[in-house]
């Protein structure tokens, strides 16, 4: 996966619509309807921390992961003006290798479709399982394959806010994955510069999840559409997983 050197600095700005509050206090609603406390929780993927400082305020005893060193250091330097006192470790999800056990995952904002391989997102979800403890909640959310196909697959997009103009280009492939290319333009005392990400996005068919998840030992108690507890439309963008740990190796 690639590090975000460029994405980090712009990445909340272009990102506010992405309403960590009300997606906080949705899961925390979700876990509610699913009769589970939230426990020690792991924000697999957390990028800068927007939601993993959330939960922490909210009371949830929470940690984050992330690959990207930084999007890391926008999350610690976020922490530290705040004055909240939050872990993060440099994992990527396929390697996870945590201290102890956990009661919740959660993973939001399409971090699994950042997994390009089958086998990626079958090591993460395994390792989630690992150090989940029994009846633990893994609850994360996909972009879909009808989003893939019908609304990024070859299109442009604008971005911008006062800090950058952010040019969004889309290239389709073949097994729903869409190539991703970013530029950023940055003006300073009248002067634009550039700067550019590129990665890559796979969308995966429900059924294949519900595989790899029982493959790891959950069992998916429901699945929604984004921010809803309906079952998701078939023009739904995204999709949200909650799955329970029932075959824990940490009891064995």
């Amino acid at each position: 996966m690639p590090s975000y050197v460029s994405f980090a600095q712009f990445y909340d700005g272009l990102m506010e619509d992405a309403n960590y509050k009300e997606r906080c206090d949705y899961i925390l609603e979700l876990a509610k309807r699913h009769n589970h406390e939230m426990g020690l929780t792991l924000d697999l993927a957390c990028g800068t921390g927007s939601l993993t400082r959330e939960l922490y305020r909210r009371g949830v005893d929470v940690y984050g992961v992330d690959a990207s060193a930084e999007m890391l250091c926008e999350a610690m330097q976020k922490c530290a003006d705040e004055g909240l006192d939050i872990l993060f470790l440099r994992q990527k999800m396929q390697n996870l290798d945590l201290y102890g056990t956990i009661n919740t995952c959660v993973c939001t904002l399409d971090s699994i479709n950042h997994l390009t391989k089958i086998e990626d997102v079958r090591k993460a979800f395994d390792r989630v399982g690992l150090f989940m403890d029994n009846d633990g909640l893994f609850i994360f959310d996909v972009n879909t394959v009808y989003k893939h196909q019908k609304v990024l697959a070859d299109n442009t997009f604008v971005l911008e806010n006062e800090k950058v103009y952010c040019v969004w280009q889309n290239s389709a492939e073949n097994d729903d994955i869409v190539n991703i290319s970013l530029d950023f333009f940055e003006e300073e005392n009248g002067v634009y510069y550039r700067s550019s990400e590129n990665f890559s996005e796979r969308a995966y068919s429900d059924e294949l999840l519900q595989k790899m998840l029982a493959e790891a030992g959950f069992e998916v108690e429901a699945v929604y559409g984004d921010m809803s507890f309906e079952k998701p439309k078939n023009d739904e963008q995204r999709a949200i997983y909650v799955a329970r740990m029932k075959i824990s190796r940490n009891s064995e």
